[in-house]
């Protein structure tokens, strides 16, 4: 995407934050989303299953999709995070001022993922500490920061490049790079962060989502940013052929099984779980075809939001404006429900109790989790219970958009 599609004839009035945060497009996706990652998030804490959902040799449909359409969330939220980025351009704010705004807001998120979102994990264990999307988020900010003063060309570009090459460095070996491969770690590979020759202790920290893929995603949604300044026809052909193209894209590519993802595809005994093995891609870090697999048929939705009748979109508009505060409040919730049910079913704070309940997620023993049916039933009160404080809370932003509160 360059700049040929900003012609004057084009423009629309996208000049006040207003506006942008009122799109209903952005907040539909990324609304949906974040129900989505709910059940993601209430699986971790509850589900009964000793292996991997996306295991096709021991999962059935059932937990394979549940798990698999929670692969959308963290490429959206950071793909619009950059549009956000952009679209802050248009508002008559100078390059530094976005800059800076990035910048903050970055270190803000880093900060919250080891404190308030590790506290909602783990409740106090802070024997270890990860990286995890809110990490990777504030980190792909704090780098877009000085990213922001290229051409708006040159930012798409380094996206793409970050998106379309990762997978090239896949067999480099994290072993052979001796002191340096703390920074492969956390930059490009993911794991546990390993400063050799260090004398000092250090908490141990793993990196669930390592910068530079993330950072390409977030980059080229700063590019995508642009074809929200067309005319709003204009813009749904373009999200249509670009969300159709990727996600055909990715269908050639991962029917090849020659590049973009270290799990090739392979033939099933059932035509379904043929179709698992060919969707089930890569998410730490996120190959390529993960990115178009996720990517595509999400640009492809921006275009059809507007035929979502208001009952639906409203609920997920409201969520949509408030994405930090509502992931900051509902891992607590979700943990102190699981706390709920092991005091439920044990009776007492003894030290099975605790085991399960204050560990964190997949603390439960094999056989004394959850079910599918009652995951989704504390999915369901999950959302329920945080739609009105959700509500409350946007309508709170909408009077005082300025100051701390803009940053939750």
């Amino acid at each position: 995407m360059g700049n040929f599609l900003l012609s004057e004839d084009t423009r629309c009035a996208w000049n006040s934050h207003y506006k942008l945060n009122r799109e209903p497009a952005v907040d539909v996706l990324r609304g949906f989303v974040m129900i989505v990652m709910v059940l993601d998030h209430v699986c971790e804490f509850l589900l009964d299953v000793p292996f991997d959902p996306l295991d096709l040799s021991q999962t059935d449909a059932a937990l394979f999709i549940t798990r698999w359409v929670s692969h959308f969330c963290a490429p959206v939220f950071v793909f619009i995070a950059g549009m956000g980025a952009f679209l802050s351009t248009t508002r008559g704010r100078t390059l530094q001022h976005v800059s800076w705004r990035l910048l903050t807001r970055g270190l803000w998120l880093v900060l919250l993922e080891f404190t308030i979102v590790h506290f909602g994990w783990f409740f106090f264990n802070y024997d270890f500490l990860l990286g995890q999307v809110i990490w990777a988020i504030g980190c792909s900010m704090i780098a877009l920061a000085g990213l922001v003063f290229l051409p708006t060309w040159a930012i798409t570009t380094v996206g793409v490049t970050f998106i379309a090459c990762h997978n090239l460095f896949d067999a480099v070996s994290v072993e052979r790079l001796g002191s340096f491969q703390w920074l492969w770690v956390i930059f490009m590979s993911g794991g546990t962060v390993n400063i050799e020759g260090a004398s000092w202790s250090l908490i141990p920290f793993k990196v669930i989502y390592p910068v530079l893929p993330w950072l390409g995603i977030m980059a080229a949604g700063y590019g995508f940013g642009q074809l929200w300044q067309l005319n709003r026809e204009r813009r749904r052909r373009y999200q249509l052929c670009l969300g159709m193209g990727l996600t055909l894209l990715f269908v050639a590519f991962r029917a090849l099984n020659l590049y973009g993802d270290n799990y090739p595809w392979s033939m099933q005994p059932t035509r379904l779980f043929t179709l698992f093995s060919f969707l089930d891609c890569g998410k730490y870090p996120p190959s390529l075809l993960f990115v178009l697999m996720t990517l595509g048929p999400s640009i492809f939705a921006f275009a059809l939001t507007d035929n979502i009748p208001k009952i639906l979109s409203q609920p997920l508009v409201t969520l949509g404006r408030v994405p930090l505060f509502f992931y900051l409040v509902h891992l607590p919730l979700i943990h102190f429900i699981a706390v709920g049910l092991a005091y439920f079913r044990y009776g007492n704070f003894g030290q099975q109790f605790q085991a399960v309940a204050l560990s964190g997620p997949g603390s439960f023993p094999p056989g004394e989790g959850y079910r599918l049916p009652l995951i989704y039933l504390v999915w369901l009160i999950v959302v329920l219970t945080l739609y009105p404080i959700c509500h409350r809370f946007a309508e709170l932003k909408r009077r005082r958009p300025n100051g701390w509160i803009s940053y939750l």
